[in-house]
């Protein structure tokens, strides 16, 4: 492979528009690598194969134009409901209902502007590491090919400590739908990265849920549920076995459950999602079904066909991360890049124990509600996270990094060092 190709590419590498980067003939569809670049390892971890993918990844091969002329077709979801910022409570209502709700405008064009060039930066770092053999680029351990998170490819785990990532922790776009969904202006900030797909993409990513479902329900979760407008109902006389016993309705404690997410996560969209360029798949309703994901042999066309089809460019996905989704084939010559925010409603245990994967002087310059939105993760000051700033895609080189870093040391290049 040509490295000085590649790299030349890399430098005019943007996340919308057409772009040279990607559609690598000579990785093979569905090759997963461990945490040292190998091929094929034993345990693929999250990079599950799609066993209908076509078999080359090239542009012009006759399944890859059989797959895109039916994606043309049928690709997106029928009807899909596309919320202003200012309608709150729609949103809100489409969220509880769905596990997802699209939002457009909540990127103006200052904020579009910045996190493309944070998220194309990131991405040239990632792409920069040569790949094996022949490839073009190096897989992210575990992943299928061309198919990249911003937050696992990060040695911190995290992108809190940049800039353009922590300015879009408090957005009076976003805010005001978070604190609807939530009940209250207290929730918190997990962490922040997103998932990119590369042209050339070709396989389905698996569906998934990115958290499970405790059901239990605190005393902290029931005021949620009360705050968010959840009639509390306790079982009827009758229907009990020694009378009226004062517990919850199991209807009741249902609906807490599905209405009260552990987790809401805010992809942004860096370009205009089409049938073509790898639109996130969701399917409605499950972030309540009681299930596993389906795998990919038995998934059906109307879930593969289940995609974001028309959000646009400094649009956001509000995600309950309980529903199951998943990424689809970038046939395009476009990348398609979502970075995200991650949120924890207040009822989660162990405030103020999270990851310190933000650091102080980052924290400084956000808003004061940022700043609350973010105590669990800031770190003390004068101390850098560790592996915050090294982006690489193979799980060993990260922690490497991270732990040449664990001493607290700040790391060169970093604000104020």
């Amino acid at each position: 492979m040509d490295r000085t190709r590649v790299m030349r590419e890399l430098e005019t590498l943007r996340v919308w528009g057409e772009t040279a980067v990607g559609w690598d003939a000579k990785t093979p569809v569905n090759e997963t690598v461990d945490e040292h670049g190998n091929p094929f390892p034993s345990k693929p971890g999250f990079g599950v194969p799609d066993p209908r993918a076509p078999k080359r990844r090239v542009y012009d091969d006759e399944d890859v134009r059989r797959l895109r002329e039916h994606l043309r077709e049928h690709n997106g979801i029928r009807g899909l409901e596309i919320c202003d910022p200012s309608e709150v409570k729609r949103a809100a209502r489409i969220f509880h209902r769905d596990g997802f709700v699209v939002v457009r405008d909540l990127l103006d064009a200052e904020h579009l502007a910045n996190f493309r060039e944070g998220s194309a930066q990131a991405l040239r770092d990632i792409l920069s590491v040569p790949g094996v053999g022949e490839r073009k680029y190096m897989t992210e351990s575990g992943r299928l090919p061309h198919r990249y998170s911003y937050g696992t490819a990060s040695a911190s785990r995290q992108m809190l400590h940049e800039q353009v990532w922590a300015s879009m922790v408090d957005l009076p776009t976003t805010t005001p739908i978070l604190t609807e969904i939530f009940g209250s202006p207290d929730y918190f900030v997990l962490g922040a990265g997103g998932d990119l797909c590369l042209p050339g993409a070709v396989e389905y990513q698996h569906l998934h849920m990115d958290v499970g479902e405790s059901h239990h329900i605190s005393k902290a979760r029931l005021a949620t549920a009360e705050a968010i407008g959840v009639e509390l109902r306790t079982e009827d006389a009758k229907d009990a076995a020694a009378g009226d016993s004062g517990e919850l309705a199991q209807a009741t404690r249902r609906q807490i459950v599905d209405f009260t997410p552990a987790v809401v996560t805010i992809n942004f969209a860096m370009c205009d999602l089409t049938w073509e360029n790898g639109p996130i798949r969701q399917i409605p309703g499950s972030h309540a079904w009681r299930m596993p994901p389906v795998p990919p042999e038995d998934e059906p066309e109307w879930m593969r066909l289940s995609t974001l089809v028309g959000a646009p460019a400094g649009a956001g996905v509000f995600r309950d991360n309980r529903a199951w989704h998943g990424a689809t084939p970038n046939l395009s010559r476009e990348i398609r890049s979502l970075p995200n925010v991650e949120y924890g409603a207040s009822w989660l245990p162990g405030n103020g124990a999270g990851r310190k994967t933000m650091p102080h002087e980052v924290w400084e310059t956000l808003t004061p509600h940022a700043q609350h939105l973010c105590r669990r993760i800031k770190a003390e000051p004068d101390v850098w996270p560790p592996g915050a700033g090294v982006m690489h895609p193979l799980g060993a080189e990260r922690r490497a990094a991270a732990a040449r870093m664990g001493g607290g040391g700040r790391q060169p290049g970093s604000p104020g060092g």
